[in-house]
């Protein structure tokens, strides 16, 4: 099993989580973050520390995001990793909770 970043990370793109990877499968986008399932070892170390809790356990994803599922393991194959946390967007605050996000993933 792997875990999932989900939709509430765009625009947020809080890096606390990659900071505790010990494997480093998370991978940077302009404003989001994947997990690369076959990377990932189901530590569960990276979930508690998503301040915008958009990371799931796979087998956990919301129904009405499973599409992140397969985006994350798309966009990890040519997205860099990313190692060490950053500090999240000027605006990261004001966009963690809003809905309908995906429109605005950029790739």
């Amino acid at each position: 099993m792997t875990f999932v970043v989900t939709e509430n990370c765009i625009k947020c793109k809080y890096t606390d989580c990659v900071e505790v990877c010990p494997v480093d499968c998370f991978h940077e986008g302009p404003n989001f973050l994947a997990i690369d399932p076959d990377e990932c070892i189901d530590c569960s170390l990276c979930e508690p520390e998503c301040p915008a809790k958009a990371i799931f356990p796979k087998d956990e994803v919301p129904e009405d995001q499973a599409n992140f599922i397969e985006l994350n393991a798309e966009l990890a194959k040519t997205w860099p990793t990313l190692t060490r946390r950053k500090e999240p967007p000027p605006d990261a605050q004001e966009w963690d909770g809003k809905p309908d996000k995906l429109p605005l993933l950029e790739r």
